[in-house]
């Protein structure tokens, strides 16, 4: 009966594995919760989708009819007519949603402009586009 008690070698390898274990267990939770949190705003940007679907040219200024055929709500932050940003009127839209935007600068007949969309996410549409 003695002798159980002075053997202690079986003790270390089973702290050791246990300390392992409780390592590799921490690891894997803050790996699979930086991996969920990344994905997310990565599903959300991927899911964000825009067409411009239509452009007047009209004597108060530029019109932009625009289709949200994306997953997520999106918001138009920024409009751009040959890389200069444009005050326009604001757009939110869901899903299957569309709307205008209106921009109100002067315009030359028989023109071509370069026309940029950005979203809240960063997304970008852009074309050129030429007045009649």
């Amino acid at each position: 009966m003695l002798r159980l008690w002075h053997n202690k070698r079986a003790i270390t390898p089973v702290l050791s594995n246990v300390l392992l274990l409780v390592i590799a267990v921490a690891g894997m939770s803050i790996s699979i919760t930086a991996t969920y949190v990344i994905t997310g705003n990565l599903r959300e940007t991927m899911g964000e989708r825009l067409i411009i679907e239509d452009v007047w040219f009209t004597r108060d200024g530029i019109s932009v009819y625009l289709l949200n055929t994306g997953k997520t709500k999106l918001s138009v932050e920024g409009v751009y007519v040959d890389y200069m940003q444009q005050t326009f009127t604001s757009l939110q839209l869901e899903p299957l949603q569309n709307g205008w935007t209106n921009m109100t600068r002067t315009w030359t007949a028989d023109t071509v402009y370069y026309l940029k969309i950005v979203t809240s996410r960063g997304t970008q549409v852009a074309d050129h586009y030429k007045s009649p």
